[in-house]
């Protein structure tokens, strides 16, 4: 007659133990989710991941491509004179990392190391006398890395109230 190696509660212990760390392993294979980036117009806030990344550097096409046809870009409504605020997570602009605001393919900020401005009384949907202002635009945020090199792009839509 032999004895069992383990007595049931030690099999159920190293049973136990087995699946947390099988757990944790699977956990650690996981992307990190990209940073977010926060839009605010009086008190509406809509937040995003980056609609394209890259950890090296980005196409001049693909950037091109991510502001001109932003899929799933989150949409906020923006009254004429309202105070237009943009924010970044601090990943952003970690490592000598800047971003920029685009609207409508066109940037409307200089490069940041902050990770939030404001725009108090903005009109962004002023049209100087050329015509009807139109229904909404595109409000893109563009990661540079510290040598200028487009890394992310996250995209908005600005809707006219």
């Amino acid at each position: 007659m032999t004895a069992p190696l383990f007595s049931g509660r030690a099999r159920r212990s190293v049973a136990a133990l087995g699946a947390v760390s099988a757990g944790l392993l699977l956990l650690s294979a996981c992307d990190k989710p990209t940073p977010l980036a926060t839009v605010t117009v009086g008190t509406s806030s809509v937040s995003a991941e980056a609609v394209c990344e890259d950890k090296k550097e980005l196409s001049i096409e693909k950037v091109s491509d991510c502001l001109t046809n932003p899929k799933g870009a989150k949409t906020i409504e923006y009254g004429r004179g309202d105070t237009l605020r943009l924010g970044v997570e601090p990943d952003v602009v970690e490592d000598g990392r800047k971003w920029q605001a685009v609207l409508d393919g066109q940037p409307i900020t200089d490069l940041s190391s902050n990770t939030y401005r404001s725009f108090p009384n903005a009109d962004i949907f002023a049209t100087g006398g050329q015509g009807e202002a139109p229904a909404s635009k595109a409000l893109s945020i563009v990661e540079l890395s510290a040598e200028g090199k487009p890394l992310s792009v996250w995209a908005f839509k600005l809707k006219l109230k």
